[in-house]
């Protein structure tokens, strides 16, 4: 038997085409704006065959985009979906100059600072954010009071938490100043606020909370609100498939 050929639906075809939100896509598709091989269709859900079919958006060929990977310092305040009911500002606020459409990979909540990564390439995306391939994240907490050394190996070895236990974790004390205590934490999972459930697990609180790295890529001297390509290096080491495209 011949191959199957790939097939998406008409809205995954604009959305990953880097154009806009798979909510856009279904817009410009309703509003006519789309046309398959010359006729206009009206379902967002209708297959396409992106090797034979022709789609036109406005008349003009939706093609394949480049692959664009991007490390971002989120700032606090700043949450990573595309729209808030409540209005508050997005991190697609902070790359509208990237030129083409990105998804992040994975989340960093509301109160949260540091590296996030920004991509098309959805394989990539799944990759980073997989459990079964363990790529290690990187944070810097501050902890409300003086952590003993005994809660420092309670989070090493890992806590019990709602959703189960946690796997052991990397975890180094970098300094203590006033009451509080800064820690490093490296966490081979990604479940929703793990660091700060760690933390209040062994009777303290997170009151301030950085991802510094994904794997080795850390966030050096990168400004809070500031994007910038990865490099060719640093999309290799974290397993990307072409790392020849990073930052073209």
């Amino acid at each position: 038997m011949p191959p199957r050929r790939p097939q998406k639906t008409l809205e995954r075809v604009l959305s990953k085409a880097g154009l806009g939100s798979r909510t856009e896509a279904r817009s410009w598709i309703g509003a006519g704006r789309v046309r398959v091989n010359g006729k206009v269709v009206a379902t967002p859900d209708h297959w396409v065959d992106f090797e034979r079919d022709r789609v036109t958006l406005d008349g003009r060929p939706v093609q394949g985009t480049r692959k664009v990977y991007l490390l971002l310092y989120k700032p606090k305040g700043f949450i990573t979906t595309y729209t808030d009911p409540q209005g508050r500002p997005t991190v697609y606020d902070l790359v509208r100059d990237a030129g083409v459409w990105l998804v992040p990979v994975g989340r960093l909540d509301l109160d949260t600072t540091g590296l996030l990564i920004m991509t098309n390439d959805t394989h990539f995306a799944e990759r980073l954010t997989n459990p079964d391939y363990k790529v290690p994240k990187t944070y810097q907490a501050k902890c409300a009071g003086r952590l003993a050394d005994e809660q420092l190996a309670r989070l090493r070895a890992g806590v019990e938490l709602s959703d189960g236990p946690t796997r052991p974790a990397l975890v180094e004390r970098l300094r203590e100043s006033g009451k509080y205590t800064h820690i490093e934490l490296t966490l081979s999972e990604g479940r929703n606020r793990q660091v700060r459930r760690m933390v209040e697990a062994v009777g303290s609180e997170v009151l301030k909370l950085t991802r510094v790295a994904i794997g080795p890529v850390r966030i050096g001297d990168l400004q809070i609100g500031k994007w910038r390509h990865l490099t060719a290096a640093e999309l290799s080491a974290l397993g990307g498939r072409d790392s020849s495209r990073a930052g073209l």
